[in-house]
């Protein structure tokens, strides 16, 4: 209960530092939950290999205490001094992780780079807020239903922690995840995004999806997988040769190459000029090719569905809806007449369950979790676990999710996770789709979030994705500012004539 408690008091101090009105009063809850959250995480993590080593040696301890501390502090006094460059160094570190050993054969991923980006660029939000003058009005945007329901969806995870019987992995969730993004949703959300920063980011991504792609394209020709040690054992008995670059697993690289291609599609597709669609193009078959590589079925769908909604935006959602219903009768021809181009061998559960890497299995399981306890779920971070219990598997067949996150979240959370997740999403679709069609940079991240959602249908990773976060934060902002302009547009002038005099 007190590890709930604990969670609960963090996720919901990062949502009072989007709802509070007070400048000070929002940064100091945005610090609390800056030293929270690592706190949490370090009682959570203190036996573990690394900890135990720096706790053996104080004076490393100490060094990597400080050297942390000062690259935090030198950080966040450049982008005090330059607030644009937080959105490029996050667009540029957002898809890096790095490696680390926790020793008992345990390894994590950390998305290092963009925790030092997020916990530098939050240090100098909370700066700037606490030197606000208390007696001037602020000029941070006022959190719309959607900013609201995305934190409190944060917070109702913490809150259902209390009867999980993992409630370790809840901790590294909260930790690892809803934490850190909340701060840069946070920071990110009251930045004023304009359609040209957002331009100056999508080609900072663009810049890092080439490179990434030359390393997959590297991968490919070598026959050598960098990363990830499944995927260089499955390479050896598989027909298809999956690259991953520098990513731990091929479907994520894909979910970033679609995401970046739905960008470079948005831009091609309201370019006013013939130069800028034939570089646009040379780009997306650069990332197509890229994409290819990743074999990974879930990405190609959620492609297909992301260029469906920016077709539907671009040229009238009549056109978009009979091209997605022709694809959608060539996937189903292809289906029935090749299904082993597909790797299925037949429609029975257990070939299905083979064309899809055991997901069907998975997803089986989490509705029988669900059917158990329906309304309050069987607690946060428990999937695993209560998985392997209920469906008597070994540790062999550890799962972190269903990969199809409403079934995931429907067995943790229940009924009520559920509906708040639904809530979140009828919301944020809402903000980004109202008026989208107007502004090519709204209607590239409306088509990215949807395209993102529908990746999870089939890959996990939903707010444990940064990427989403930052988009959210983007489109929200863009979306504000949309609606700010239409409502001076609509606002009636007074004529010159009514105006009253002012007095000599």
């Amino acid at each position: 209960m007190a590890t709930a408690l604990a969670l609960t008091a963090i996720t919901l101090a990062a949502t009072l530092a989007m709802v509070l009105r007070g400048p000070r009063a929002r940064a100091g809850a945005l610090a609390l939950a800056m030293v929270g959250g690592p706190a949490i995480l370090a009682i959570q993590v203190w036996d573990t290999g690394p900890v135990e080593q720096l706790r053996e040696s104080p004076l490393l301890f100490a060094a990597v205490v400080i050297v942390g501390l000062a690259v935090l502090g030198v950080g966040a006094a450049a982008f005090r001094r330059w607030p644009l460059a937080v959105p490029i160094a996050v667009t540029l570190v957002l898809p890096f992780r790095l490696p680390l050993d926790l020793g008992d054969g345990q390894a994590v991923n950390l998305l290092l780079p963009l925790y030092v980006v997020t916990g530098a660029a939050a240090l100098a939000w909370v700066w700037e807020r606490f030197q606000h003058d208390p007696d001037l009005p602020s000029d941070d945007p006022r959190p719309g239903f959607a900013d609201v329901a995305l934190l409190l969806f944060v917070v109702l995870y913490a809150v259902q922690s209390a009867w999980s019987i993992d409630q370790g992995q809840a901790v590294e969730q909260v930790a690892f995840f809803y934490v850190p993004f909340s701060l840069l949703y946070v920071v990110l959300r009251t930045i004023r995004w304009t359609p040209q920063l957002a331009a100056r980011c999508l080609g900072v991504a663009v810049g890092v999806a080439l490179v990434l792609a030359a390393v997959g394209f590297y991968e490919y020709a070598t026959r050598h997988v960098l990363l990830n040690p499944r995927i260089i054992a499955s390479n050896q008995i598989e027909d298809a040769f999956r690259v991953n670059s520098l990513f731990f697993d091929p479907n994520i690289y894909g979910r970033f190459l679609i995401l970046v291609v739905l960008g470079v599609a948005a831009r091609m597709l309201w370019a006013r000029d013939n130069r800028t669609v034939l570089i646009t193009a040379l780009v997306l078959v650069v990332l197509w090719a890229a994409l290819v590589l990743t074999y990974s079925q879930t990405s190609f769908v959620s492609l297909l569905v992301g260029l469906a909604i920016l077709g539907g935006l671009r040229f009238g959602p009549w056109k978009a809806f009979g091209t997605v219903l022709a694809i959608g009768a060539v996937a189903a021809a292809l289906l029935f007449a090749a299904p082993s181009a597909l790797n299925i061998d037949g429609f029975d559960g257990d070939s299905l369950d083979d064309a899809t890497s055991g997901r069907v299995a998975l997803t089986n399981g989490g509705i029988r979790l669900f059917a158990n306890e329906p309304v309050l779920g069987v607690g946060s971070g428990a999937f695993a676990r209560e998985y392997r219990r209920a469906e008597h598997a070994g540790q062999s067949d550890a799962v972190a999710a269903s990969h199809t996150i409403p079934i995931t979240i429907a067995a943790e959370q229940g009924l009520v996770g559920l509906i708040a997740y639904l809530v979140l999403l009828v919301a944020v679709l809402r903000r980004l789709l109202r008026d989208a069609e107007d502004c090519p940079a709204r209607a590239a991240i409306a088509a990215m979030v949807i395209a993102l959602v529908v990746h999870t249908m089939g890959y996990a990773a939903f707010l444990e994705d940064p990427v989403l976060w930052v988009l959210l934060a983007v489109g929200g902002s863009l979306a504000t500012t949309a609606s700010a302009a239409g409502r001076a547009r609509r606002e009636p002038r007074v004529p010159r004539a009514a105006r009253v005099p002012r007095a000599s």
